[in-house]
């Protein structure tokens, strides 16, 4: 089962990673002020996990209502996800992948690994 790891910069603001249990970052999110709006971020990911799939790298492709993940293309080429949640905001940022199959493991992972994952702080 994988984790949500909390990590605090040295200004105190917090973050956090979605880790696969194999260790691999599944996703991040943005920098929160506080541990309370954190804890409320890694929440809003658990909940919408179960979103759909809105691919921008398909011409013409079906869009999806939020929650959704939307994958696309960055700059260097590579396939990059992001968790959007009922309000639209971005919740949870991927890496980028060489490839569409990949990224779409991704998803699937945050699928599978989100909606359980136990919250470990300072790890």
């Amino acid at each position: 089962m994988g984790k949500f790891v909390i990590v605090v910069n040295e200004k105190g603001d917090p973050h956090f990673n979605l880790i696969a249990t194999n260790g691999q970052i599944i996703g991040t999110s943005e920098t929160y002020k506080s541990l309370a709006s954190c804890k409320n971020g890694i929440a809003a990911v658990k909940r919408c996990a179960e979103g759909g799939i809105d691919d921008t790298t398909v011409e013409g492709g079906e869009k999806v209502k939020h929650p959704k993940f939307v994958i696309k293309t960055d700059k260097g080429g590579k396939y990059r996800f992001s968790l959007k949640a009922r309000n639209g905001e971005v919740i949870l940022s991927s890496q980028g992948y060489a490839s569409k199959d990949t990224c779409l493991n991704g998803i699937n992972s945050v699928k599978k690994n989100a909606p359980d994952a136990p919250i470990v702080e300072g790890e």
